[in-house]
């Protein structure tokens, strides 16, 4: 079951890319969508099965060179079966959602048959994607890694005409090309220190990193923690994390469909999947573990602030996206894989819901994405506004306090910022908290702008907007379900008693343990389960018991985020324009987001160019052309002339050249044959 779910995708891809001609192009799409939906329905059903030991399924040998051994093999335990579902049940509703969305695209030409390919690079994408969670070692979770990279780059540019698409998925390229080398050196370090790439040994070596010192960059380092630094420089790049962020808002130039599949639920958490991977690994590198939750709650609080002035629909949720990683990131920096698994599953539904929401907008005012352009749209939009509605919900936190009944992002965000204050990080939970009242004020904001107040803008786009054939509102009616109930039903195996969690993850727990949730439950070795929990780990109990203040912290700031929004965009909107104008330097501090882009132009972008230029120019064009120039000019035709005229013809000129050349060789004789 678990190879037809890998597999399905890469068959579809292969029929719609290659076979549309022989079938047709329709036809090559449904079966693409068919087979999507197939791994879906299979991913629930594994979803829902039990995982005491990770099974293991080999396909083929991928690697064997000398002590270098890799099995193209599926690891299917819980966790993979976690992101199985996250990401073929998205994929499938992308699939679908996509029939209506692409089918009468501006941007082709009669004749162009953009949607076959379209459909073929989500599902190549999908297969790449589900080859990376499914992976049982290093160097097919590299292969997976580095495939979806290749889609992302194919997708953001799909539009290809566009120059601000093209620089995009260059530039989403090149950012993550500079992750991708830290996880390479990662995954060279691993092999060199345990002699393997197979994630069963080298968990069963963590302890022994954890007592190793290394030479790197001729500093004395902890092999544990330089390992997991290294990887997690590799997750930052795909996750969009601070510093190698820069590319995902630009991606927002693909279709609307690529952002819901790749920037919302897919590609930008295999970085948190990554992590709670190698958790094994990150419990013995505390200081690894310190660096993941500093740059997740900086990064959650610089995304959160910069979707506060955002004027684009879809780059105020691309930011989103980035602020909940650093969410999921902190999660992990304090032990609690489940709760970061936890808000990777429930963010799926509800930013998917709102990525495509976002779309079903954009294609009813004909392409327009500036919410200044737009207002009152609740009318025309009912039943899109209905289920952006609902995503807003799910991701500002809305619930009843002190309990789990809620919205999916009340129950899996208020999970990570008790955990957060559990494990004394008391400066990280401000963070969170401050993030979350941003997250809620500038949600609030999009649903303002877009469907209420006055309509603004082109008087004919609002008379002409009109809601979204069927195709498109049925992937958001489930993924609506999702951002309702994923967050109460699932609640407990995620975040509940630690034994039971434990047990839920595949982390062997003694029966007496079980019964009285005793936090000091016998140990599990590293490699036993899913996820693996120190036991001086003891965040996930400490988390339930903090006080009630904590828990109702996110709950009043969402309360805070929605009624500032309230005020600036209902009551009085003339208010955030003049504090614009009042706070001009900071609101183009956060409009120009932090000048990230700026810095690194000036830092990175233009010392390469000038580089390139003086190369192209001095080097190859005065130096290589220069040269050959030069000796094509110069020394050729004169060496030709030269023989040319020994070649005159006459016979007394070749007699002389005979006898001067006897005389020469009977010389060297003489002298040759005299010096012995």
């Amino acid at each position: 079951m678990a190879t037809v779910v890998l597999l399905a995708p890469l068959v579809g891809a292969l029929i719609c890319g290659f076979g549309w001609r022989l079938i047709g192009e329709q036809a090559g799409q449904v079966i693409a969508t068919a087979l999507v939906v197939l791994a879906a329905i299979l991913s629930w059903i594994l979803f829902f099965g039990s995982y005491d030991e990770a099974q293991r399924i080999v396909l083929m040998r991928f690697l064997d060179s000398g002590s270098l051994v890799a099995d193209w093999a599926i690891r299917l335990d819980r966790l993979t079966a976690i992101m199985l579902v996250v990401v073929t049940t998205v994929s499938a509703l992308v699939h679908l959602y996509s029939f209506g969305y692409m089918a009468h695209d501006d941007n082709w030409r009669p004749g162009e048959h953009y949607q076959a390919r379209f459909f073929a690079y989500l599902s190549f994408f999908t297969f790449a994607m589900l080859a990376l969670v499914t992976a049982d070692n290093l160097v097919q979770m590299f292969f997976g890694w580095e495939g979806v990279g290749v889609a992302s780059y194919l997708l953001i540019g799909f539009y290809w005409r566009k120059p601000s698409a093209n620089a995009a998925a260059i530039k989403a390229f090149v950012v993550n090309r500079v992750g991708d080398f830290g996880f390479a050196l990662g995954i060279f370090a691993l092999f060199w220190l345990t002699d393997s790439v197979e994630f069963d040994t080298i968990f069963a070596s963590v302890e022994r990193l954890a007592e190793t010192r290394v030479t790197f960059l001729w500093t004395d380092w902890n092999a544990a923690n330089l390992v997991a630094v290294l990887l997690f420089v590799g997750a930052m790049g795909k996750s969009a994390q601070l510093f190698l962020h820069t590319w995902l808002p630009d991606a927002m130039e693909g279709p609307t469909p690529v952002s819901a599949l790749i920037h919302a639920a897919t590609m930008v958490t295999a970085g948190v999947f990554l992590v709670c991977r190698m958790s094994p690994l990150y419990e013995y590198a505390p200081e690894a573990q310190a660096f993941v939750l500093w740059i997740g709650a900086v990064t959650a609080l610089f995304a959160a602030s910069v979707g506060l002035v955002q004027t684009d629909i879809k780059r105020v949720i691309a930011y989103s996206t980035c602020s909940q990683l650093g969410f999921m990131f902190v999660a992990a920096g304090v032990g609690v894989y489940s709760v970061a698994m936890f808000h990777l599953f429930t963010h799926a539904f509800f930013k998917a819901l709102l990525f495509l929401g976002a779309g079903s907008v954009i294609h009813g005012m004909h392409h327009e994405q500036d919410m200044r352009n737009y207002g009152g749209l609740r009318h025309k939009l009912p039943w899109t506004f209905a289920a952006m509605l609902i995503g807003t919900l799910a991701i500002t936190g809305v619930g009843i306090p002190l309990t789990h009944y809620g919205f999916a992002g009340f129950v899996s965000k208020d999970a990570i910022i008790e955990s957060t204050f559990a494990a004394g990080a008391t400066a990280v939970f401000w963070l969170l908290v401050t993030a979350a009242l941003m997250t809620s004020f500038y949600s609030w904001r999009l649903m303002f702008l877009t469907f209420w107040g006055t309509p603004r803008g082109n008087r004919h786009t609002h008379e002409q907007a009109h809601e979204s054939p069927r195709v498109m509102l049925i992937p958001l009616a489930v993924l609506a379900l999702g951002a309702v109930f994923a967050g109460m039903v699932w609640h407990g195996s995620f975040f509940g008693k630690e034994a039971a969690v434990k047990a839920w993850f595949g982390i062997p727990v003694a029966e007496a343990a079980a019964a009285h949730d005793a936090a000091d439950a016998p140990a599990a070795r590293p490699g036993e389960g899913a996820i693996f929990i120190h036991p001086d780990n003891h965040v996930l109990h400490k988390a339930h018991e903090v006080p009630a203040w904590v828990k109702a912290a996110p709950f009043v700031a969402m309360l805070l985020g929605l009624g500032l929004a309230y005020q600036f965009y209902i009551r009085r909107p003339d208010w955030p324009a003049a504090l614009a104008r009042n706070q001009a330097p900071l609101y183009a501090f956060l409009l120009n987001k932090w000048y990230f882009d700026e810095i690194y132009d000036w830092v990175f972008v233009r010392p390469a160019k000038a580089l390139g230029r003086l190369l192209w120019k001095q080097g190859d064009g005065a130096v290589i052309d220069g040269g050959i120039n030069g000796l094509a000019m110069g020394v050729i035709p004169y060496v030709t002339r030269l023989a040319g005229r020994a070649q005159s013809g006459y016979v007394f000129h070749y007699a002389f050249a005979m006898v001067v050349g006897i005389a020469i060789l009977v010389t060297w004789m003489t002298l040759a044959g005299g010096g012995k």
